[in-house]
């Protein structure tokens, strides 16, 4: 029982000491767009966190929460392609892997490493990419822009739109999070 005390304690003072921060209101912004129509749709409610401690990143996204300017593209984007009924959420867990290159304690813009595990559509794959750390004022600011091949995550386009939607999509990530209390 001492030992599970000691662990607990330990524990508990790892946390204490934890810069976590964190948003619920993220930007998402997913384009597929072919050479004869633009496909383009903006989440503005992406989940993330970040320990500034360990680099740890962790991203949820709700997948229905993706507005187009047209209300069929939303349909079909949730319905045919993301199939969000049956994968309602997208998740990023990963870590920044150069968080000896970051300063979360100084103002400035750093350039940030990032890998881990991107799931969409219920398939997961390693991913690796670049982003941009900004801290300023006491809030932290991650944007990012990457690419992703539909085919890598289960979603096929049919024979009739081929030519409308790209076979890989871009992904632009803007998020400002707040130090959790």
């Amino acid at each position: 029982m001492k030992k599970i005390i000691i662990a607990l304690f330990a524990f508990a003072s790892l946390q204490a000491g934890a810069q976590k921060y964190m948003t619920k209101a993220g930007s998402i912004n997913f384009a597929a767009s072919g050479p004869l129509e633009k496909i383009e749709g903006n989440n503005k409610s992406a989940a993330c966190l970040l320990d500034t401690k360990t680099g740890a990143l962790d991203f949820i996204v709700q997948i229905k929460s993706f507005v187009f300017d047209r209300q069929l593209m939303q349909e079909h984007f949730n319905e045919n392609y993301l199939e969000s009924e049956k994968f309602p959420k997208s998740m990023f867990k990963g870590s920044i892997s150069n968080l000896s290159a970051i300063n979360f304690d100084k103002d400035g813009e750093y350039a940030a490493q990032v890998q881990g595990k991107l799931t969409i559509h219920g398939v997961s794959k390693d991913v690796k990419t670049t982003g941009k750390v900004v801290v300023k004022n006491g809030k932290i600011t991650l944007s990012s822009n990457f690419s992703v091949l539909l085919s890598d995550y289960g979603i096929s386009i049919p024979g009739a739109v081929k030519d409308k939607v790209s076979k890989d999509a871009k992904i632009t990530v803007n998020c400002t999070l707040d130090k959790m209390k």
